[in-house]
């Protein structure tokens, strides 16, 4: 995989004048089946979160509430998406470098994934992780 395979997704937003509402369903707006969701809250100011890539697992982030930056590596270039509406998910494929830096305050990172937890899904050496994108 390479950073080129990564893309914002543009969810479905339901305007009303009492308050808006976005969503996805099955895989009708993200590109996998979905198995797991988590979120990310409380982010202490300066932490990172994530610093991991996945072997197969494909993710879409979302910044439901704030902003954040994910900084992505692909184990030869790095981009910076920052997040702030609740309306684009960051689709990210399975062999990307991901971390999550820059929280605002009261700052909730969705997740949602096409694997359950595994942990021997996770690549958490950065230097072994160049290795193997390097050799694929």
């Amino acid at each position: 995989m390479s950073l080129q395979d990564v893309k914002l997704i543009n969810l479905p937003k339901v305007l009303d004048e009492r308050g808006n509402l976005s969503f996805f369903q099955n895989n009708d707006q993200i590109p996998f089946e979905l198995k797991r969701v988590y979120w990310i809250y409380d982010v202490p100011g300066g932490e990172h979160r994530g610093g991991h890539a996945y072997k197969d697992l494909q993710e879409v982030i979302i910044a439901l509430s704030g902003s954040f930056d994910v900084v992505l590596h692909d184990g030869k270039e790095e981009k910076v998406y920052s997040l702030n509406r609740s309306y684009y998910g960051l689709y990210v494929p399975q062999k990307i470098w991901r971390s999550m830096e820059n929280f605002s305050t009261n700052s909730l990172a969705f997740i949602a994934t096409d694997a359950y937890y595994d942990t021997q899904q996770y690549i958490r050496d950065f230097e072994e992780f160049k290795l193997l994108t390097n050799e694929g």
